[in-house]
């Protein structure tokens, strides 16, 4: 377990920014990324009949189609015990095999750091 208090405050802000998606939208889970330039994009899980996407998966998507290039990290706020191989694989495309992944519980406690790849 990360303590929450020791992190970075811009990472401190992904997710409590990926918390609020997921309390607010009332999903599964709450994702958000930092690009290269500091812009954040926030996403909740999308499960509509013909398209399901992860929360993270969903970050990711937004990011790349408002033009970012690279990714400087990710947090995800889930009831899950790690970060799926697709969600991984989704932030190494845009920000490369190191990117951090924070994984994070409801409370915004963070649990496990991992890599993008």
């Amino acid at each position: 377990m990360t303590d929450s208090n020791a992190l970075d405050p811009e990472d401190r802000k992904i997710v409590t920014l990926a918390r609020s998606a997921r309390a607010r939208n009332g999903v599964p889970e709450g994702a958000a990324v930092r690009d290269e330039t500091g812009r954040t994009y926030v996403a909740g899980t999308v499960d509509l009949p013909s398209l399901k996407l992860s929360a993270l998966r969903t970050a990711v998507a937004m990011a790349v189609a408002s033009g970012a290039t690279s990714l400087e990290a990710a947090a995800v706020v889930t009831d899950a015990e790690g970060v799926s191989e697709p969600d991984r694989a989704a932030v190494a495309d845009l920000g490369g095999p190191g990117t951090p992944v924070l994984l994070a519980a409801a409370d915004g406690t963070v649990r496990l750091t991992v890599s993008a790849g």
